[in-house]
């Protein structure tokens, strides 16, 4: 029975995860499919560039709040924290809505990067390591305008602050670890386009008037 219930778990870990919010708030309210403007990307950071911070904004809490509620799916699969499969169906949890997000089921498999996701999974595993990343992510993307290396600069840090934080699990120092590798793997379109300059900006709080004369 208690297998019943993990495979369970897991199976909805990944429908969650495909709840594909970029591409329906696109399609519903503005009538724009977003994987076929700007980056091609079903994720925050390119409805905010393709529709505005007022799609932008329901589309990042969606994306947390699916990630953070498929780990908490554990509590459904009849493991408790004493249990040694717990940790570890959490970690799988946690993957399987990443994988949900970059393939969803209901947008034909094609997703976003899964950073949003990543957040909510994060709030999950170690609350003030996350906040930490999040700190360092809005400081960067402030300072050069470009998400992607506040992204994977925040997803790098995550595992240094979640130990700072209390962690001391080496299975979860390890999955965190696993986490910043596919952050840096799902933004190497990215790398390649920072390296030769071709990388797009975002501007968080809208441009300044020198910012819109040099660019």
């Amino acid at each position: 029975m208690i297998w019943t219930s993990i495979i369970l778990t897991l199976v909805g870990a990944y429908l969650l995860g495909s709840i594909p919010s970029a591409v329906w708030i696109g399609k519903i309210f503005y009538g724009v499919d977003v994987r076929t403007k700007g980056s091609g990307n079903a994720g925050t950071t390119n409805v905010l560039r393709v529709l505005g911070a007022k799609a932008a904004l329901p589309v990042f809490a969606i994306d947390i709040l699916k990630g953070y509620a498929a780990v908490s799916l554990v509590a459904w699969s009849g493991l408790t924290p004493a249990d040694g499969g717990y940790v570890w169906l959490k970690m799988a949890l946690a993957l399987l809505a990443v994988v949900g997000h970059m393939y969803p089921l209901f947008a034909g498999f094609k997703g976003g990067k899964g950073v949003a996701t990543l957040v909510g999974i994060m709030f999950a595993f170690s609350t003030g390591g996350i906040l930490l990343a999040l700190a360092t992510f809005f400081v960067l993307v402030s300072i050069t305008h470009y998400v992607s290396v506040g992204s994977m600069v925040g997803g790098l840090l995550y595992p240094f602050y979640a130990a700072l934080c209390g962690t001391d699990d080496w299975r979860l120092l390890g999955f965190y670890g696993l986490v910043s590798l596919v952050i840096f793997y799902t933004h190497r379109s990215n790398i390649g386009r920072l390296l030769h300059g071709t990388e797009n900006k975002t501007y968080l709080f809208g441009r300044s008037k020198e910012g819109k004369k040099s660019n």
